[in-house]
């Protein structure tokens, strides 16, 4: 009996060493052969468009309109992620990534490095609008959408200026309610990017409310308690901060007080620039220093991974066994201090 306990203990720490995330789907058969790209949404405010530093892999739908991507190296953590089909039909790169193309389709969703998420077409035959995921939050996003077309419909129908404040109240109200029912802080800073957004209308009241509603002071608890290690918690309580100094510049008690600490965090948000700055050039520092450690047919094959060539192409670039190529690259995991591909392509992008 104990023998068949341990035994099975260790096949389920077996089974968690190999965990990995499968995003399958599908899509029309038009779009047979166009790229289909994965992103990884890390900044809140960069979520209603494509980004090229956003993207962690691609690949092409087949011949019957089905795609998936898989793997190991995703965060264990819920994040924001999505599905990009490239609809373009020209080679500009700007009109690829700038969502210009009329026939590209994206989808946001939230999934972790264990889901598996599929994306199936609707029963209208439409791409990329519904969700069956083991991840119960997934979908919850295409939800705020839902709830984002009422709002607009709400607004539109009785155009009024009285009729504005009331919809306003009461969609800050239901969008803010429903995000905290979903039990994921993902979806209130998806719903807060939205409500704060400064080219919206209800971008004065937003003001308002960021000084009188303790709901935002709350949200940061809520991702300090699941996200604390994330920036884009921190980027939230710089942004709260910031908006609450703001709405008291253009409350009617505004003071010189005010303009003092508005020149603060100015000189604040200056020093913070200086140190992301900084950071960054650590990065570039620490990249040229261990760039000068490898050897040159290290570098060759480092040249050649951020081509995204595989081991097979740089071994018949460099007329070396393939076998020699896997061995150069085990000597730069060690060397690089890294433990996959992807490290090496963060460590020395341009």
């Amino acid at each position: 009996m104990m023998r068949f306990f341990v035994l099975f203990s260790l096949l389920l720490t077996h089974a968690g060493l190999f965990a990995q995330y499968h995003f399958s789907g599908e899509v029309s058969e038009i779009n047979s052969g166009n790229t289909i790209y994965l992103s990884l949404v890390e900044d809140y405010r960069k979520s209603s468009r494509i980004y090229l530093d956003q993207i962690v892999k691609k690949t092409q739908v087949d011949s019957l309109g089905h795609f998936q991507f898989e793997g190991n190296n995703l965060p264990l953590q819920n994040r924001i992620y999505r599905i990009h089909l490239d609809g373009c039909s020209d080679t500009s790169e700007a009109n690829h990534f700038l969502g210009q193309c009329n026939n590209s389709k994206s989808v946001l969703f939230i999934a972790n490095n264990t889901d598996t998420v599929d994306f199936p077409t609707s029963f209208e035959d439409q791409s990329l609008c519904s969700i069956a995921s083991t991840n119960a939050k997934s979908d919850a996003l295409l939800q705020v959408e839902f709830l984002k077309d009422e709002m607009a419909y709400d607004f539109m129908e009785f155009p009024s200026e009285a009729s504005r404040k009331l919809n306003t109240k009461k969609w800050f109200s239901t969008l803010q309610d429903f995000g905290k029912a979903s039990k994921e802080p993902l979806v209130e800073l998806y719903i807060y990017d939205f409500l704060s957004d400064k080219r919206n209308e209800t971008y004065s009241y937003y003001l308002q409310d960021v000084s009188n509603n303790s709901y935002y002071d709350e949200l940061f608890h809520r991702l300090n308690e699941a996200y604390a290690n994330a920036s884009f918690t921190q980027e939230y309580n710089a942004e709260i901060a910031t908006d609450k100094e703001l709405a008291s510049f253009h409350s009617p008690k505004t003071s010189y007080f005010n303009y003092f600490l508005i020149g603060l965090l100015i000189i604040s948000l200056l020093v913070n620039m200086y140190l992301v700055a900084s950071r960054k050039m650590n990065v570039r520092l620490r990249a040229k220093s261990l760039w000068s450690k490898l050897t040159p047919q290290e570098q060759k094959i480092v040249d050649h991974i951020l081509q995204e060539k595989s081991n097979k192409e740089i071994a018949t670039e460099l007329f070396v066994s393939l076998s020699t190529v896997k061995t150069h690259i085990n000597n730069l995991y060690k060397k690089l201090e890294v433990s996959s591909r992807e490290e090496i392509v963060v460590l020395f992008k341009k």
